[in-house]
């Protein structure tokens, strides 16, 4: 059996030899040929997200449905698809129907570009790798935590945070080929200047942090009077985040070890505190420094 990637190339030909167009981005018109995922790699993805009754799962190019009404029937998830072929729409309402998920789930026939796709906690595709690229400015502007999930295509220099291989059964059991799956988490905006305090010691201290990102890969350095501090085990995975770095409180090495979540202009956590008699876990609140945001702002590679 040729491998899924093979057939790919096979389709992507024909289509281009018929001159047959899918969708259109920016332009240069693209060609996304209909082939299915395999149910094995479907049970991947939805897996690999960790869907759940409480998502909402969108699918780009969602073809005969398969992805969309298995998280409704095995997770109780709801969601919709798009595609532009109307057969395609038409086999998944099917399908739907046939599973009893008429009531979760939808589809609807739609360029991918100009769906709305602000109620998805869950987005799953297909597509081809410039494809992806054009739609990567628009899922990367999704609400922080919004899990992604793609068969077979990554997105260049978006490195995934979750990169699996998948070794395709026929359904006689033999290899059919690998399959790859990539998935990201959408990450939170924290590249600016971060303001706090957090009694150490027994006295206020001040804190002020300054951040450079890249997609969910951040880095920085921490203010602590006269003391530039870099940051070191830097962690953000939607709108969790974590650092970790050493400073000098009084001539005593003080290790703080903060976790949070960002929310907007805040971030809200705790940070374990230790060193020679000072031990102990305590509440920190940050606030974006809106003075010093344009600046910070002018060092980060920007999210595109």
């Amino acid at each position: 059996m040729p491998s899924l990637k093979r057939l790919w190339s096979g389709a992507m030909v024909a289509m281009l030899l018929t001159g047959a167009t899918v969708t259109a981005v920016g332009a240069a018109e693209l060609s996304v040929p209909y082939v299915s995922t395999p149910l094995d790699v479907v049970d991947a993805m939805l897996k690999m997200a960790k869907v759940s009754s409480t998502d909402y799962l969108i699918d780009l190019g969602s073809g005969d449905g398969r992805i969309v009404v298995n998280a409704a029937k095995k997770y109780g998830a709801r969601g919709f698809g798009v595609d532009l072929n109307p057969v395609r729409i038409d086999e998944a309402n099917a399908n739907a129907r046939k599973a009893g998920v008429t009531d979760k789930v939808a589809f609807y026939q739609r360029d991918l570009f100009e769906t709305d796709l602000s109620e998805a906690s869950v987005i799953t595709m297909y597509l081809l790798p410039r494809v992806n690229l054009e739609l990567r400015p628009k899922l990367l502007a999704l609400k922080p935590g919004t899990r992604i999930v793609s068969h077979d295509f990554s997105m260049d220099d978006w490195k995934p945070d979750t990169h699996v291989k998948i070794d395709v059964k026929d359904k006689y059991g033999a290899s059919g080929g690998v399959s790859d799956v990539y998935f990201w988490v959408i990450p939170a905006k924290v590249a600016a200047t971060w303001q706090w305090q957090l009694p150490v010691s027994g006295k206020p201290r001040s804190y002020e942090m300054t951040l450079t990102q890249k997609y969910q890969v951040f880095s920085g350095d921490v203010r602590i009077g006269s003391q530039a501090i870099r940051l070191q085990n830097p962690v953000l995975r939607g709108e969790q985040i974590a650092f970790v770095f050493t400073a000098d409180i009084d001539g005593i090495p003080v290790k703080h070890e903060f976790t949070g979540r960002v929310e907007g202009d805040a971030i809200s956590g705790q940070v374990m505190l230790s060193g020679r008699n000072i031990q102990g876990q305590v509440d920190w609140s940050a606030k974006r420094a809106a003075a010093k945001t344009a600046a910070a702002d002018r060092n980060v590679v920007v999210l595109r």
